[in-house]
């Protein structure tokens, strides 16, 4: 049967059943998972083409299966899950970005806990369905949100009073808005103001500084898609 485990069982001690593995087995196994492997990394990087990706979490992706699989394979079904385990807890340097991104890397997992089973069919059903799902939740934009956290970084010239000089433009494009801090910068001769603001998806960002441009004296305007963060403008 082509849903049935690749692995032979065979009667252990005490009456258990143990799994055993042959060379073409493991062969087999081991193919579908980097092939499995191949398939996540495509669908991360189809699925991203928005966001952007790296090549090194995309070549990750296509390690991850057959590295549990083998696992599972040569060690045992318990041991191999400990030690698959292990690399889930792993905190890596670079964390990923996206919460989406760890999502994928549990796929990746799953996918050579399956086929280091022995069920290579469940485990292309299971990628076949998961690309599906995801495929349609990114052509309907699933859960986009209408506003996107950005950060607004004004340069105001000292002889300019920058209290309540901007609001009449934040509350025409910002859903809401907030003065985060102030400082001087050029020994004193211009302020920064940084803004936390929520911006709708539909708003002209262009036109909204043209009009802020207009009242900072045509100074400096920095407008970024990462929220306030005292440690970016701490320098």
């Amino acid at each position: 049967m082509m849903f049935d485990s690749l692995l032979q069982t065979t009667d252990a001690v005490y009456g258990t059943t143990a799994a055993t593995v042959s060379t073409g087995t493991f062969i087999a196994c081991l193919i579908a998972s980097i092939v499995l492997g191949f398939g996540v990394s495509i669908l991360y990087m189809l699925t991203h083409k928005k966001e952007g990706y790296t090549q090194s979490y995309a070549i990750t992706l296509i390690m991850l299966p057959p590295i549990v699989c083998v696992l599972l394979m040569l060690i045992n079904f318990i041991g191999g899950i400990a030690i698959a385990g292990i690399f889930g807890l792993t905190r890596y340097r670079s964390v990923a970005a996206d919460p989406k991104d760890i999502g994928y890397v549990f796929m990746a997992m799953a996918l050579g806990v399956v086929t280091g089973m022995g069920y290579i069919a469940y485990a292309v059903i299971f990628l076949v369905a998961m690309a599906i799902v995801l495929f349609v939740l990114n052509m309907l934009n699933f859960a986009a949100p209408k506003t996107s956290d950005m950060t607004l970084k004004i340069a105001v010239p000292e002889n300019l009073n920058y209290d309540g000089l901007f609001d009449s433009v934040l509350n025409k494009y910002c859903a809401s808005w907030r003065l985060r801090r102030v400082k001087t910068t050029n020994f004193g001769s211009m302020f920064d103001c940084i803004y936390s603001i929520q911006l709708p998806t539909n708003v002209d960002q262009k036109k909204m500084i043209d009009e802020l441009r207009t009242l900072n004296g045509n100074m400096t305007i920095t407008l970024t898609l990462f929220k306030y963060d005292d440690k970016i403008y701490e320098k």
